[in-house]
């Protein structure tokens, strides 16, 4: 089982007991439990896929933060030539590093029998019937053999 959340506008995979790396959560103290309640898609291990528009509705992923890391550091150089120009800077983006806890799929099964045979009165009802030919255009058949124009012998 696994689910794709939204963290701070990045998508994750995850399943329980996963260790990931995600942006840096501020507010959030080492050993806290955070609740991700951006779950937007949802797969049982039977292959059943729930794809929330744009969430899935009553589901949630808890997470515990292990600890706030900084990344690989990435060098910035500027230079202007023949101008003695040079600047070197470095910077660090800082991460949250989590591990799920549990994946929480109240009601994220598939939907109700009866919203599926809602759907399907709603679809029968909007196709015509087979003989209905009231959108069909009044313009009459057109004959296979070309018309011959016509000539008086008179005239000629």
């Amino acid at each position: 089982m696994y689910a794709v959340v939204d963290v701070k506008d990045k998508q994750f995979k995850v399943r329980e007991d996963d260790t990931l790396y995600v942006p840096y959560h501020s507010e959030a103290d080492a050993d806290q439990e955070l609740t991700l309640d951006r779950v937007l898609l949802v797969s049982d291990g039977d292959g059943d896929v729930t794809l929330g528009t744009p969430t899935v509705e009553d589901a949630s992923v808890e997470a515990r933060v292990l600890e706030h890391v900084k990344g690989d550091k990435v060098i910035v150089f500027k230079k202007k030539r023949r101008k003695r120009y040079r600047v070197k800077r470095g910077h660090r983006q800082q991460y949250t590093q989590i591990q799920i806890e549990s994946l929480n799929l109240n009601g994220a099964s598939a939907p109700s029998e009866t919203a599926a045979e809602e759907t399907e009165a709603e679809d029968a009802s909007e196709e015509p019937e087979p003989g209905d030919t009231e959108d069909a255009p009044d313009e009459p058949e057109a004959s296979a053999e070309p018309e011959a124009p016509e000539t008086n012998p008179d005239e000629a």
